[in-house]
């Protein structure tokens, strides 16, 4: 009976929604300036609201009466149909697989939702025709779990219908803290009081408000690189743990910051400055590449002088000589610190 008032829309409740969409779910939904969202808010009359930010994932968060909700469901599944379709028109796919959404739930909802013994969702599942899934583990820094709802979009909209009734039956217990997706992350480097990001080849300076927080923590204090006690470049400690323990791959990070010496404050012009590593024999070719191409890379990224020193006999090392502003140095540090990690870390599987 509650059901029949639900999906009928007598039972007008105002009701909250979240979906847990890819980059490319959410485009599809936005559609071009924005059309495609624009008609799925006036036609279904929900409220359709999509999570800020350069996230791989976003939410998208439908709210109104739950008649609207189950429009604006419709039309997203509908959608997502209408990709799958286009999209298998360029493969040679002959099985058209199901339409797929992941509703973000309070984990204190989804013990109604399973039912005792798994009796709930079983029902569901029948009655719909859709599969229905409850993540075991809660969303990384939530109290929310993913429940993935797959199949036709008539079985999608049915299965929404049903898991709206049991979520209006049992309302959250306690505070739920929501899942928010993370950013995506691209490496940034701090130097000389400018923020970098890495784009293709290119070190390129990142927006401003990171080249603030920058500057404001040079001035309280040098940073130190993970795993170190010294705010130094770890090229010599990185040095001795690539050669006494290969396969260990518990490395100092990348170094993403400026050591005290090579940081005669933000100047707007720093004076060249010259900075030595040392580097083990076994280890340099990872750096200069074949025919030199790693080392020009990074002297193009960075800007700075890079001279490797010949190997002298009974040396297992070899010096290399950094010359440049403390923006060149510390750059082409990182440059050359991520090519060690990624080189020992590579030979920690052998």
């Amino acid at each position: 009976e509650m059901e029949s008032k639900v999906s009928e829309g007598g039972l007008n409740v105002t009701l909250t929604i979240r979906l847990l969409m890819h980059g490319k779910e959410v485009g599809s939904i936005i559609g071009k300036k924005g059309e495609t969202v624009k008609k799925m808010r006036e036609e279904s009359g929900a409220r359709i609201n999509i999570s800020e930010g350069n996230c791989p994932e976003r939410i998208v968060t439908i709210t109104g009466p739950t008649d609207a909700i189950f429009k604006a469901f419709a039309m997203i599944a509908y959608k997502f149909e209408e990709d799958i379709t286009n999209s298998m028109s360029n493969s040679t796919a002959t099985s058209k697989p199901p339409v797929t959404l992941r509703l973000v739930v309070p984990a204190s909802q989804c013990g109604s939702l399973i039912g005792k013994g798994g009796s709930k969702i079983k029902e569901i599942r029948e009655s719909t025709g859709a599969q229905v899934q409850v993540a075991g583990d809660m969303l990384p820094n939530s109290t929310e779990r993913a429940v993935t709802i797959s199949g036709t979009p008539d079985a999608i909209i049915q299965c929404v219908k049903q898991i709206c009734v049991v979520m209006l039956e049992s309302p959250p217990k306690g505070a739920t803290i929501p899942y928010r997706p993370k950013p995506a992350s691209t490496p940034v480097i701090f130097a000389g009081g400018q923020a970098y990001t890495i784009q293709g080849q290119y070190a390129i300076p990142h927006p401003d408000q990171l080249t603030k927080l920058h500057q404001l923590a040079m001035q309280q204090t040098p940073f130190t690189p993970l795993g170190q006690t010294t705010p130094a470049f770890p090229g010599r400690s990185l040095g001795s743990v690539a050669g006494k323990q290969r396969s260990s791959t518990a490395l100092p990070l990348p170094a993403l910051t400026l050591s005290p010496c090579i940081c005669p404050g933000l100047d707007a012009s720093p004076p060249a400055s010259t900075h030595e590593l040392t580097i083990p024999n076994d280890l340099i070719g990872c750096i200069i590449g074949r025919q030199g191409t790693k080392i020009n890379e990074i002297r193009q990224m960075s800007g700075a002088q890079i001279k490797i020193a010949n190997a002298t006999e009974g040396s297992s090392e070899r010096q290399i000589t950094i010359t440049g502003t403390p923006a060149n140095i510390s750059l082409a540090q990182y440059l050359i610190n991520a090519r060690l990690t990624s080189e020992v870390t590579g030979m920690g599987a052998l």
